[in-house]
């Protein structure tokens, strides 16, 4: 039986775990955010240890973060966690077009964040908190950059992630794919909730 045979027409249940192939691609993936999930710590534990060495005349977090604007965002992201387990529920459930509509929703949502986010950094930049002001912004911009630049590489995976569905439908070879996308949007979730709480709310009561 090749890859992309399946029994009377239908995919099993969960097609992205059909094949050994699937399921390493799962296994290897969780080993992958393991890495990611220690990278992160790295960057979470030196912003802790200069957040407070802002410099002399250079605005401080109480000053600078806008809590309505990254709440809002923080709401934008976590909807399209939401978004992209209705995506895998479809793509369960045989119902391609559903899983595009939802994996659309989510890639849309994304780049929102990412709009929200440029504008806050422009916002900070025009108050004086650039890259190389303090040790604080630098660890700020570093921790926060490298999320975003995470949120705009799954964004543009999942979109080749839908391209490639409609070329090829949906298979026990595009299924994994999307699968452990899915896993890794749901991870830059976890990790934004971590940076809102660490970086921003902690940042405005000081």
């Amino acid at each position: 039986m090749s890859a992309h045979s399946h029994v009377d027409g239908q995919l099993p249940h969960e097609p992205e775990k059909a094949t050994l192939e699937g399921r390493n691609k799962v296994l290897g993936f969780w080993l992958f955010l393991g890495g990611e999930t220690v990278l992160f710590g790295t960057l979470f534990s030196s912003y802790l240890a200069l957040r407070h060495q802002v410099g002399e005349g250079n605005p401080t977090s109480q000053e600078l973060f806008q809590l309505p604007t990254v709440a809002i965002a923080t709401l934008i992201l976590l909807v399209s966690s939401l978004t992209s387990v209705f995506a895998i529920q479809a793509m369960h459930s045989q119902k391609v077009k559903a899983m595009i509509n939802w994996l659309i929703i989510t890639v849309v949502l994304g780049l929102g964040f990412l709009g929200l986010e440029i504008y806050e950094f422009t916002e900070y930049i025009h108050e004086g908190h650039k890259f190389s002001t303090s040790a604080f912004s630098t660890s700020f911009y570093t921790l926060v950059g490298f999320h975003g630049a995470h949120v705009a590489f799954g964004v543009l995976w999942i979109g080749l992630l839908i391209a490639q569905v409609y070329k090829k439908g949906l298979t026990v070879v595009t299924a994994p794919k999307i699968y452990v996308a899915g896993m890794y949007w749901h991870f830059i979730d976890v990790v934004w909730v971590f940076i809102f709480t660490v970086v921003y709310l902690m940042g405005k009561v000081g």
